[in-house]
């Protein structure tokens, strides 16, 4: 008492003693309020004060850091996909490279054998000459001798003499022919030579198209490796099967067609060629599942159903004894309430509990619901898009104040609606 005295009095200047009457018909009451009890009061109100200023400023820098992160996560996404377009289009050129190299390749080969045909050819007309002007040197030779033998003969002496001169002539056109001969050999060989040459430095060309081609098509796949890791652990964050969400998308998007064209194949350096096909189709069939899994999130409810300022107030999970299937975003009555993703209202209207209650029903499987909404601006039956007011939030139903319950259900189960929006903020 003696302390509370003191306090009293030396509070006494600053927070003086005040009394509250109460008065009804029959007497007058009154509260005094003495400096203390005040100073408790003051500090009290202060404090609460003081919590809402920092709760708020913890709201505010996490709605911003969130933002930050998921523009971040936009532009990584933005520079991943640019990269890889880059990396497609040098391996479409070093692809196009590679087959005019191997097309050069084959006319080289082709020169080279036409090169070789026309050397054997003019060995063997060599050879036939060679045989020819020893026949004609033979011929000659006898004609010589029966010269030799017949010159006292002067009645043969004149064809004798003609006949030397045919012999003659004939040696002489064999001769030309076979030094035409040797000729066009020498300029074949040498023709030969370069085409060799050619062949060869095409070759080297087209060795390094296919080792270049291999490492973009290894970056390649590295790149589309790494994006198809964070979108399978999204899905299994939320608790659907990747493998499922790919064939159901796949039977949905399953159209082909265009005309066919017959394969062309190659007679030299078919193994490169072909482990560089494997490698291509592998990449295909990976950017192939990130599409489709492209094609999934657009239609999921990912996005945030609140966009103004709110305060979790209840989250999923067990509450007062019973399960709570859905969380609790509260703030001001009439805050506009956005579609998650597109799909179809199957229900607009009261439900005992809900309030007024919207159902959308979206593919894959997924289902989402808005209760306690104080206006309902569609109905059943009609199409949504991502982003669409569908309501305003209210206090209808059981409810303790304004606020949007919100559920995400899968196959009619319901899910944790935070691990759809934590997801979407991880990929995008």
């Amino acid at each position: 008492m003696r302390i509370t005295q003191s306090l009293n009095s030396v509070l006494e200047r600053w927070l003086p003693e005040q009394r509250l009457f109460l008065k009804s018909e029959r007497s007058t009451r009154f509260l005094r309020l003495r400096p203390v009890t005040q100073l408790v009061i003051v500090s009290g109100g202060a404090a609460v004060f003081g919590w809402s200023i920092i709760a708020t400023s913890i709201l505010a820098i996490d709605a911003i850091s969130a933002g930050s992160v998921r523009g971040e996560m936009r532009r990584s996404q933005g520079a991943l996909e640019s990269r890889l377009t880059d990396l497609s289009a040098e391996r479409d050129s070093r692809a196009a490279e590679a087959v005019a190299a191997q097309n050069r390749f084959s006319v080289a080969l082709d020169q080279v054998s036409r090169m070789q045909s026309q050397l054997l050819e003019s060995e063997a007309r060599r050879r036939e000459l060679e045989t020819g002007i020893g026949a004609v040197q033979a011929s000659l030779q006898e004609a010589v001798e029966s010269h030799h033998d017949t010159e006292s003969l002067t009645a043969d002496a004149g064809d004798q003499a003609a006949r030397t001169a045919e012999l003659q002539a004939a040696l002489d056109i064999l001769s030309r022919e076979l030094k035409t001969a040797s000729a066009e050999r020498a300029s074949a060989e040498q023709q030969a030579e370069d085409a060799t040459r050619i062949a060869e430095a095409t070759r080297l060309e087209r060795d390094l198209i296919v080792a270049r081609n291999d490492e973009i098509l290894t970056q390649l796949e590295d790149a589309v490796s790494v994006s198809v890791e964070p979108l399978d652990e999204m899905f299994r964050s939320v608790g659907m099967n990747p493998d499922e969400i790919l064939r159901t998308v796949r039977r949905g998007y399953s159209g082909q067609g265009g005309p066919l064209n017959p394969v062309g194949y190659s007679s030299s350096g078919n193994a490169a060629i072909t482990q560089g096909e494997a490698k291509a189709r592998e990449i295909m069939i990976t950017l192939d599942q990130v599409n489709t899994y492209r094609i999934a999130i657009e239609k999921m409810p990912l996005a945030m159903p609140v966009q103004s300022a709110y305060r979790l107030t209840s989250p999923y999970g067990r509450r007062w004894g019973r399960m709570h299937s859905g969380i609790d975003m509260a703030g001001p009555a009439g805050t506009p309430v956005y579609a998650t993703g597109d799909g179809t209202v199957i229900w607009a209207g009261w439900q005992s509990g809900y309030g007024n209650l919207i159902k959308i029903q979206h593919e894959l499987g997924t289902e989402t619901r808005f209760a306690h909404l104080s206006k309902i601006r569609v109905k059943k039956g009609q199409k949504v898009s991502r982003g669409t007011q569908i309501g305003d939030m209210g206090n209808t139903g059981r409810s303790t104040g304004p606020h949007l319950h919100y559920e995400v259900r899968v196959d009619g189960r319901a899910v944790n609606p935070m691990s759809f929006i934590k997801a979407a903020q991880n990929v995008f």
